[in-house]
């Protein structure tokens, strides 16, 4: 049986610990190593207890999160600032242009190292697949890619 993560019992500790190891691209089992190893590219294995992260798959979570929650309220404000004041096309290519930029691009890192995070702790995978990942994967069909040994 292979070790749970450093993630403490109860419900709010746990969600605690997802937020800190994913905001923080740390990983999800021990806290230590790297999750990625460029702005948005999983490392293979972590480097402190070789974490396997073929399991990951947050696929287009991230954009989504950060459309939604970052690009809305500044769409609100682009118009806001187009009805309120009329400003000439050069203030928006000024303003709103690097805002919506910067503000859905820097926050796709955290958001990526959170729902990596929350699949770890959470041992989250699609019904039915468990016997397909470990043909894939190559490994016994009866554990989860949750189910790795820790190499401390």
């Amino acid at each position: 049986m292979v070790p749970d993560p450093v993630v403490p019992a109860p419900q709010d500790d746990k969600v605690r610990w997802i937020l800190k190891s994913g905001w923080r691209g740390l990983c999800p089992r021990c806290g230590k190593g790297r999750m990625f190893q460029s702005w948005l590219k999983i490392v293979d294995r972590c480097e402190a207890c070789d974490l396997d992260y073929r399991f990951a798959a947050p696929d287009d979570g991230p954009a989504f999160f950060s459309l939604c929650v970052v690009a809305l309220p500044l769409i609100a404000f682009v118009v806001w600032l187009e009805v309120a004041f009329e400003p000439p096309i050069w203030v928006h290519l000024l303003t709103s242009v690097p805002l919506m930029a910067l503000g859905t691009v820097l926050p796709l890192r955290p958001i990526k190292g959170w729902l990596v995070a929350s699949q770890f702790v959470n041992k989250a995978q699609e019904a039915g697949t468990g016997h397909l990942w470990s043909q894939l994967h190559g490994t016994d069909r009866g554990t989860s890619d949750f189910e790795q040994p820790d190499r401390r």
